[in-house]
Parts: structure tokens; sequence; C-alpha cells
């Protein structure tokens, strides 16, 4: 996810006042009632449950039957797919994808939309600024392991990161009561963003001072992927780490 998020953010941060998005069509077949369980759900999916545990990710989030999901910056569709069994028929998850990484993720893209072709509730999105998904707000935007590229420029030319446009972006894609929830590596307090770019880490005392200045509450945080034997001081994809980082997952609520 490295090198993809920080692509998607070049057309975002331009554009992140609109809310025009597109979706492709899902065939309508039955959707999982047991996520977990679904077959469709890739094998290297399965594997990585105990590591990443979905299901108290989602219980946190408070995610339920009927909910409106938008899954930003869904890589292969992981969660996606577990949120498609736990919202539901009545309910649906949008795989959102900012329009300037369309090609860039085609291959991942394509994992999800052949899952939507057996889970009507599932689509794929592709944003051109906003977050809102076609049919009006949702009750949850959930990003997993990206938020810290976001303050990765890219290019020469790039200027300093402005997240505040981003996450105004997603504030104004929620209903009122709606959940923002975030789930990133960590890095060691007071560190910053010094570590987005070498390490793929963010302090999560930055990330809580940039959705908090868009308009959010902050509701808590959960301790469910903690690690505390992690040092935080490796690159996550190296393998002494990888699987195993401390990673920080907190709730934000837009207002009544």
């Amino acid at each position: 996810m490295k090198t993809l998020t920080a692509a998607l953010v070049a057309g975002v941060s331009l554009l992140a006042a609109s809310a025009t998005l597109t979706a492709t069509a899902p065939v309508a077949l039955a959707a999982s009632a047991s996520p977990l369980a679904d077959p469709g759900r890739p094998a290297e999916d399965v594997a990585r449950d105990a590591a990443r545990k979905p299901l108290e990710l989602a219980a946190f989030a408070g995610i339920k039957a009927g909910d409106r999901v938008v899954d930003l910056i869904p890589g292969g569709g992981y969660f996606t797919f577990v949120f498609s069994g736990l919202v539901g028929p009545t309910g649906h998850v949008y795989a959102t994808v900012p329009a300037p990484a369309k090609d860039y993720m085609a291959k991942k893209t394509a994992v999800i939309d052949a899952w939507a072709a057996t889970h009507p509730n599932t689509s794929v999105v592709y944003s051109a600024g906003g977050f809102t998904p076609p049919d009006g707000p949702a009750d949850l935007v959930w990003t997993a392991q990206n938020y810290h590229d976001l303050y990765n420029p890219i290019g020469p030319a790039a200027g300093p990161p402005n997240l505040l446009p981003i996450n105004k972006a997603i504030f104004a894609a929620l209903k009122p009561g709606g959940v923002y929830l975030i789930v990133d590596h960590s890095a060691p307090a007071g560190s910053g963003t010094a570590d987005t770019k070498t390490l793929h880490r963010i302090d999560e005392a930055v990330v809580r001072k940039d959705v908090e200045a868009a308009g959010f509450v902050f509701e808590g945080a959960s301790d469910v992927l903690r690690n505390p034997a992690d040092p935080r001081t490796a690159l996550v994809f190296d393998p002494s780490i990888r699987g195993k980082t401390d990673q920080f997952v907190l709730k934000f609520r837009k207002p009544k």
C-alpha cells in the first residue's frame, strides 16, 4: 500500500469538496450471513483473520445489519468482504477508490468486482474527490493502514501535506452521528509524522488532532491490535514485525 495510497491522495487533495462518485453495478445474488465463513473469501484473507481481528474491530466500530459502509482505499478488499456479510442484504459496502488510482489499483479492484458479482450489497466506487456514496450519506467511513501514507508527498513538486480537505470530505460523507474509524501502524509517541515514509507508521496523536480539526468528536480507542512487543522502530514490511505491528484503532463520530 505504500505507493498506492500516496497515488490516491494526489487527486483527492485537489477535489475533496466534490461528492461525485460512480459505482460499478453488482449482479443480484445472495450476500453472506456469516462473514468469515463465506466461501468467496480468498484463502490468504482467511489466513490473516487471527492477526487482523476483523469481527472485534467491526464490533468496536458498531457495524450492524442495514448499515452503509465506505471502505476507503480498500486494497484487495479484506475488510470489504467481511463488512458485506455483516451489513447483510439491507445494507451496502462501498469499496471506495479515489479516481486518480483507478488504473494503478485495477488488479486489486478486479478482485472486489468479482466479489460484487455474487454479493449485490457491495460496489466498487471511484471518487472524483468526495466520498459520499452514490445514494446518500454513510453510517461509517473506515480506513485501515492507510492514514500514514496521506502524509507522504508525491514527487519533487509536491507541497506540504494538507489533510484537512480530505477529513472534511469524509465528514460530509457521513450521516449525522456517523462513525469514522481509523486503524494504522503506531509510531513512537511524540514522533509526529517523521516515520510516515520511512517506516510507514504515524503517531496517533497526529491523527486525532487532524480528525478533530475537521469537526469530528473523538469517541474512544481500542487496544485489540496493540502489540507491546513491537519497538515501533522497524519498517512495517520488515519480516521481523510484518503482520504483528503495534496498531492503534481510533473511533470518531460526526455530531448529530
